[in-house]
């Protein structure tokens, strides 16, 4: 069949279009910038759901398409990114030109929640286009997801974090309900909608066996990756909506009032059309992570967080040291311990004041700079400041506090924080 994956550049839609290829399908992947992605024996063409918002604009494209895959779904809104636009504006254009170039099937990947008791703008944006869809009289199969769980994910990234942590919270009475699928059930099920003869007209809950606990998740995928169980934080259900709508105003937070209340009215169904679309049971949270694959995922998981407290850490130690040096520790001795180093009278001022301005900018440029080099800086300062040190003021490496060797553990720290820099 010749099939066109709309969001095929997403965790979903990526590995729909490659195992739709690998079963011996035409697969055309419908992208942003299409120059940058001719891999795998896949085609790609331009389309962008921001702007491609009539049925015109896609007829060309659906010439001799005989099923359409949209994959096409964001969490959060960014810049022209709505979900007016991406979930419901341009799947809207999409189906109405499947439906005058007579498309065999569609397959839209909607969301679990996007049904009549949908609150959110993300569930109701979903659910307008599925309605949309159903009533286009094109065959049509509506897959709707719970959370999706797999290597690579946002999602399973956000999770295995959270899960790794020494803390675990509990949000209330800690009943929020989720139904995590694992990925390669979700683009087995997906492959199996287009491939099927007979299948239209129907809504399938996609969703693993286990319905449990937010909390409980978070706890048996800690368990997977061999840790111990954490110790538990119960936050006020109201407290933890206030912190929610505050993450929202982070552009980058996965949490915001509207994915809280998600979590809060739950996610899950029955599992028996997953079963049925799968030919077997998917597999369950227990089976999410590999035993080989454990301790790496852990350790992975465990970087997400320990690195910025690594980073937060560094950064108030060079604040501080220039708070202290430029305003807290006695003038006259700072000005007597660089006139032992060998400094002029008339510089120490300078050397003085201008050490503490070079820690302020190191200390704020951990946080704003996002290069290697400060970290380089960083080892050059503390070299020169250890090495001068050792041999001007030798009663330091004595020193039963150990204020020069003590510079060591920081400078690994930082050479490990400099060799897993990404912009």
């Amino acid at each position: 069949m010749r099939i066109l994956v709309t969001g095929a550049t997403g965790f979903i839609g990526s590995r729909v279009a490659s195992a739709l290829h690998e079963a011996g399908h035409d697969v055309t992947c419908a992208v942003r910038k299409p120059a940058a992605l001719q891999r795998g024996g896949l085609r790609y063409i331009e389309a962008d759901f921001t702007r491609d918002l009539t049925p015109q604009i896609w007829e060309p494209r659906l010439q001799g398409i005989d099923v359409v895959v949209n994959a096409v779904g964001i969490i959060r809104e960014h810049g022209a990114q709505s979900f007016e636009a991406l979930h419901t504006a341009a799947p809207q254009a999409l189906f109405t030109a499947c439906a005058a170039q007579q498309v065999g099937r569609v397959v839209q990947i909607s969301a679990l929640g996007a049904d009549d008791g949908a609150r959110s703008r993300y569930h109701l944006s979903k659910k307008a286009a599925d309605d949309f869809l159903l009533r286009t009289g094109v065959p049509a199969t509506i897959i709707q997801p719970s959370l999706v769980y797999g290597a690579g994910g946002a999602s399973a990234t956000l999770f295995n974090t959270l899960a790794t942590m020494p803390f675990a919270v509990q949000f209330g009475d800690g009943r929020q309900m989720v139904q995590p699928v694992h990925i390669d059930d979700v683009v087995a099920a997906i492959t199996n909608a287009v491939q099927e003869e007979g299948v239209s007209m129907q809504r399938i809950a996609l969703v693993g066996p286990d319905a449990v606990p937010f909390v409980q998740f978070l706890a048996m995928l800690r368990e997977s990756m061999g840790l111990r169980r954490a110790w538990h934080i119960c936050i006020p259900i109201g407290m933890a909506r206030a912190l929610a709508a505050a993450a929202g105003r982070l552009s980058r937070s996965p949490l915001d009032s509207e994915s809280f209340a998600m979590l809060e009215r739950g996610n899950t169904a029955d599992v028996s059309g997953t079963r049925e679309l799968l030919g077997r049971m998917p597999r369950g949270i227990k089976q999410f992570i590999r035993t080989d694959d454990a301790a790496a995922v852990r350790l992975a998981a465990q970087w997400r967080w320990l690195a910025p407290l690594l980073r937060l850490s560094l950064s108030a130690v060079w604040i501080w040291t220039a708070i202290v040096s430029a305003f807290v520790y006695p003038q006259a001795e700072s000005y007597a311990l660089l006139e032992r180093v060998g400094i002029p009278a008339a510089l120490m001022p300078v050397m003085l004041y201008g050490a503490a301005l070079l820690d302020l900018a190191i200390g704020l440029a951990i946080f704003f700079v996002r290069r290697k080099w400060i970290w380089a800086v960083q080892l050059v300062v503390i070299g020169f400041y250890s090495i001068l040190i050792a041999w001007k003021l030798p009663e330091f490496l004595w020193h039963p506090y150990g204020p020069i060797l003590k510079n060591l553990p920081m400078l690994a720290a930082i050479w490990l924080l400099m060799e897993s820099e990404t912009r």
